[in-house]
């Protein structure tokens, strides 16, 4: 893995994966989602699924860069590799979490 991915990819899946689950409320919200035959709890159960799958893949993250096999040569980048997979962490639970906290269609 080289460096600039180690910096840059936590940060990057957060950013796609606030996209997807703030598309998916608004697909939810729709009548699409009704006329495919779903009701508002699976879309619930889908939102919250999203949620979590994100914040798993950010701990994988986060795993996977104090693995041995992916440390960079640069204690630099191992530092701040680290602290941007924890604060991409972070802004996945707390940016994410109305989707669990709240009514789904407002």
């Amino acid at each position: 893995m080289t460096d600039i991915l180690r910096i840059s990819v936590p940060l990057t899946v957060w950013l796609a994966a606030f996209s997807a689950v703030y598309g998916l409320q608004g697909v939810v919200c729709s009548d699409r989602w009704t006329e495919a035959g779903l009701d508002l709890v699976s879309g619930r159960v889908a939102l919250i699924a999203a949620w979590v799958a994100a914040t798993a893949l950010q701990v994988a993250f986060i795993i996977a860069l104090r693995s041995p096999r992916l440390v960079s040569s640069s204690p630099f980048v191992c530092r701040l590799s680290l602290i941007l997979a924890i604060s991409a962490l972070v802004a996945t639970m707390w940016t994410l979490s109305p989707v669990v906290m709240s009514m789904t269609c407002l």
